[in-house]
C-alpha cells in the first residue's frame, strides 16, 4: 500500500504556530492540520464521529500494528478484512468493547458484509440509472419494452436484497456462534432492549463505513440512507437536504414489489419483508453459498458465481465488487485509489481486469428473461459449499481493545515509530538473539501447511465448545469441529 504521507519518519515537533488567546490570557499552540478544512477530519455516521483521514503518526501506528499479517491469504490484494480493520481503527473509542470487536470478526458477520457489498454495488448503479432516466424522460414517452426492462431490473435488485436478508436472519435468530449475541437473556428470557439497541446502532454505523469505503468512497448519503432503510424502515430515515427524494414510480423500481409501509407499530424492516414474500422461482437463492445449485436457471447461476467466488478471484469472472480483489499497490493506507500508480499501470479499456477504467453499467436483460426463468428446472443438490475464514486469536482482539492505549504509548515514545530500515538497524544494535536455521525452517513449513489447501487444522488451537460431545472429544471429532469452524 502507498503511504498517505510521503515521509516515513514521525516529526519530532508538531507543525503549527503560537498565538495569544484573549479569553485564556495566555499563549496557545495551533497545529497545522493535514487537511485544508479541519472539519473534514471527521465524518458523522448515525450520530457517531469516524475519522475521515489519519495523520502521520496514526498512519505509522496502523501500518506497524494493525495491518493484516503477510502470512494470511492473499495479502497483496484487498479483501473484506482489510476494509474492516481500517474501519475498526477509524471508529470512535466507545465502540471498543470485547463483545462488539469479537462480533465483527465472526464468519456470519463476514457473510452479511459480503452480501451488502454485492447489493450496494448494484443498488448504486440502479440509482444512477434512475437519475439518468429522470432527465431523459422529461420529453419522452416510455415504451412497453422499457417498462418490462425496468421490471426485470427491480426483480434482480430484490434478489440481491433477499441474499442480504438470508444472512441477516442468521444473526437475528442467534444461530450457531451467534447465540451469544441474541437479545434475550438466558434463563430469565427477558430482552435486553437498551444494550441491544446501542449494539445495533454501532453495527449499522460500522457497516455503513465498510460499504462506503468498499464502494470507492462515493455516494455516501445514498449508502447511509439505504442502510437505515434496509435494517429499519422508512420511518427511521431522517429528512435531510443531502438525501435524494424519489417519486413513487422510482421507489417502486428501487425498493421492489414487497416493500410495504404501514403503521410504525406493525412495521417490519424491508429485509424481513423480502423473506416473508419469496417467489417460488427465487427459493434456490436462499441456498446460495450453502449448497451447489443444480438447475437451468441462468440468473441463479450468475448470482451464485458472484457470491461464492472470493474477492481476489473476481477478475477471473470479470465482475467488480468495489475495491475487493484490487492490488494493494494501487491504494494508500486509508484505501484511497492512488491515481499516479494507476496511470503508470497501463490500464486501458481493452485491459481493465479491476474495472477501474470502465464505467459501471447495467447489462440490458432479455425481454423474455422472466418467462425463461419460469420454465427453468431445479434438480436435487449433491454438493455442499464450504468457505475458508481466517481465524482470529485472542491476541488480535486484545490489541483492538487496547487501541487507544497503544496509540498513546506509541506517541509518547514507548516504541520506535520509524521505517523498516531504522527498526532493523535498532534491532541489530540491540543484539537480538539470532534465530537458528532449524527454527526458521520449522516456521516456514508451519506457515506453508496452514496456507496450502487441504491441509489439516489443529483443533487444539481453536476455542470451541465440547458440550454437545459430553465434554469429551476424540481427535476425529476435534478435526470435524475445526472443519466446521474454518469452513463455515
Amino acid at each position: 500500500m502507498k503511504r498517505v504521507h510521503v515521509d516515513n519518519y514521525t516529526p519530532k515537533y508538531y507543525s503549527g504556530k503560537w498565538s495569544w488567546s484573549a479569553e485564556k490570557d495566555c499563549l496557545e499552540f495551533e497545529p497545522h492540520n493535514d487537511l485544508e478544512d479541519a472539519r473534514e477530519r471527521y465524518i458523522t455516521t448515525n450520530g457517531y464521529k469516524f475519522l475521515r483521514t489519519i495523520d502521520q503518526e496514526e498512519e505509522l501506528i496502523f501500518r506497524q500494528a494493525y495491518v493484516r499479517d503477510p502470512g494470511t491469504y492473499d495479502f497483496d490484494t484487498l479483501v473484506i478484512n482489510d476494509v474492516r480493520d481500517l474501519v475498526l481503527f477509524l471508529m470512535p473509542s466507545e465502540f471498543l468493547t470485547y463483545r462488539f470487536v469479537e462480533f465483527m470478526h465472526r464468519p456470519a458477520v463476514h457473510r452479511l458484509i459480503h452480501a451488502l457489498i454485492i447489493y450496494f454495488e448494484y443498488f448504486l448503479r440502479m440509482v444512477e440509472f434512475v437519475l439518468v432516466r429522470r432527465d431523459e424522460l422529461a420529453d419522452q414517452i416510455q415504451s412497453d419494452q422499457t417498462i418490462e426492462m425496468k421490471k426485470i431490473f427491480s426483480i434482480y435488485l430484490s434478489q440481491y436484497r433477499l441474499l442480504v436478508a438470508r444472512n441477516y436472519s442468521v444473526i437475528l435468530k442467534g444461530e450457531g456462534d451467534m447465540a451469544n449475541y441474541y437479545h434475550l437473556k438466558e434463563i430469565v428470557n427477558i430482552s435486553d432492549t437498551s444494550r441491544d439497541r446501542i449494539f445495533h446502532e454501532q453495527f449499522l454505523a460500522v457497516t455503513t463505513q465498510i460499504v462506503w469505503i468498499s464502494m470507492h468512497r462515493r455516494a455516501y448519503n445514498v449508502i447511509e440512507m439505504e442502510m437505515n432503510r434496509l435494517f429499519r424502515s422508512d420511518h427511521f430515515v431522517m429528512t435531510r437536504p443531502e438525501y435524494l427524494s424519489f417519486t413513487p414510480a422510482e421507489r417502486s423500481l428501487l425498493y421492489g414489489r414487497n416493500n410495504k409501509l404501514v403503521n410504525y407499530r406493525t412495521q417490519v424492516s424491508p429485509l424481513i419483508q423480502e423473506l416473508e414474500h419469496v417467489a417460488e422461482e427465487d427459493m434456490p437463492i436462499l441456498w446460495i453459498g450453502e449448497r451447489k445449485y443444480r438447475g437451468t436457471d441462468v440468473r441463479i447461476v450468475e448470482m451464485e458465481l458472484e457470491y461464492i467466488v472470493p474477492g481476489p478471484q473476481l477478475r477471473m469472472i470479470d465482475v467488480a465488487h468495489g475495491i475487493l480483489g484490487h492490488p494493494k499497490a494501487l491504494y494508500n493506507t486509508i484505501l484511497d485509489l492512488d491515481w499516479p500508480t494507476v496511470r503508470y499501470s497501463n490500464f486501458s479499456l481493452g485491459y481493465d481486469p479491476y474495472h477501474i477504467m470502465r464505467q459501471p453499467h447495467l447489462d440490458i436483460p432479455r425481454i423474455d428473461a422472466l418467462k425463461v426463468r419460469n420454465m427453468s428446472e431445479h434438480y436435487e443438490h449433491f454438493y455442499k459449499v464450504y468457505r475458508i475464514y481466517e481465524p482470529h486469536s485472542l491476541q488480535i482482539l486484545n490489541k483492538w481493545l487496547k487501541r487507544d492505549k497503544l496509540v498513546q504509548f506509541y506517541r509518547s515514545g514507548g516504541l520506535l515509530l520509524t521505517n523498516v530500515v531504522s527498526r532493523c538497524e535498532k534491532e541489530l544494535a540491540d543484539k537480538v538473539p539470532v534465530t537458528k536455521v532449524d527454527q526458521v525452517i520449522s516456521n516456514y513449513f508451519k506457515v506453508k501447511s496452514r496456507l496450502r489447501k487441504g491441509s489439516p487444522y489443529e483443533a487444539d488451537n481453536i476455542s470451541i465448545t465440547s458440550s454437545r460431545f459430553g465434554g469429551f472429544m476424540s481427535p476425529r471429532q476435534k478435526r470435524a469441529v475445526a472443519q466446521e469452524y474454518y469452513f463455515e
